[in-house]
């Protein structure tokens, strides 16, 4: 289930994440999460082949929604564990506001207030192969010049929160 949002952010309902991303998809609540290890990179993931949405594209550490009434920490937590079996440690808040509407090539829309995380883990990745088809450690400015050099082989939601995450990347 995800959480249905108006206009301003406030819950309106929830439905059923499947029947929700289509090319007519409702506004609704997500999240996004950086994961930086103890030398200060950023993991970065591409999306598995089987996604139904930007399938085989870069992208952040992973994303997901929260359950219904799921604090946002704890549904960070839950999906980093699912995607990347991480247990995740300094879960900070660093943008609640970021939101984004897109359409992928075969006409899914994304329409979500998709608050932006960083986190911290001393773990190697084992990453779900139902998520995530390959995974990398990157200098943070190494991150900001791909996407710079290269956003048609990023997922939007990387490309259009750049500008928003890349002082938290310098640290």
């Amino acid at each position: 289930m995800v959480v249905l949002l108006d206009e301003s952010g406030g819950h309106i309902g929830v439905a059923d994440k499947a029947e929700v991303h289509t090319p007519s998809t409702p506004l609704h609540l997500a999240f996004s999460c950086h994961v930086l290890d103890e030398e200060g990179r950023v993991l970065v993931t591409r999306r598995a082949l089987s996604k139904r949405t930007w399938p085989g594209v870069w992208t952040n550490s992973f994303c997901g929604h929260p359950g219904v009434d799921e604090p946002m920490e704890d549904a960070v937590a839950r999906r980093g564990l699912q995607e990347l079996g991480l247990t995740l440690t300094d879960v900070e808040l660093v943008d609640p506001d970021f939101r984004y509407r897109a359409t992928d090539a075969s006409g899914i829309v994304e329409n979500e207030i998709c608050p932006i995380y960083f986190a911290r883990t001393t773990q190697a990745p084992a990453a779900n192969p139902d998520e995530v088809m390959d995974l990398a450690w990157v200098a943070p400015a190494d991150l900001v010049r791909a996407v710079e050099a290269a956003p048609w082989a990023m997922s939007p939601w990387l490309v259009s929160s750049l500008d928003r995450i890349a002082p938290h990347l310098r640290g």
